[in-house]
């Protein structure tokens, strides 16, 4: 077998492979915890953060790195990766509500082309099968 075989073999997969590539275009070492915040954001945008914090099973400090990291700012005062905005809750000044930003929805649209391409749909069904 040749160690260097390339041949894809399941073209769903390739697509979530392609999703991660776009988030490390961002950042080259961004965690899967980040990316499952953003992706819970991004399909329930207007969300609370308790809610996705009970959702993806976080803790409250896991929870708030993790939605720094997608904010303007980072923890430390570094850059974050605007993808979501935080707004502090008018009926609980302790939780917050959780939004894409432009960035955030611009990216989404590009992860929408990416999965929903039909050129990029593999017509062989072996495909399904293995995956």
């Amino acid at each position: 077998m040749d160690p260097l075989n390339r041949q894809v073999t399941c073209s769903t997969t390739t697509r979530l492979l392609g999703v991660a590539e776009i988030f490390r275009e961002l950042d080259r070492e961004v965690p899967a915890q980040v990316l499952a915040v953003y992706l819970y954001v991004a399909s329930h945008n207007g969300c609370h953060s308790q809610a996705m914090m009970e959702d993806l099973e976080l803790t409250g400090a896991s929870a708030s790195r993790n939605t720094d990291w997608l904010s303007k700012k980072h923890r430390l005062g570094k850059p974050g990766l605007n993808l979501i905005r935080k707004e502090v809750d008018e009926s609980n000044k302790r939780r917050h509500t959780l939004w894409l930003t432009p960035k955030g929805k611009a990216l989404l649209t590009q992860i929408n082309q990416l999965l929903h391409d039909d050129k990029c749909l593999s017509k062989d069904i072996t495909c399904y099968e293995v995956c």
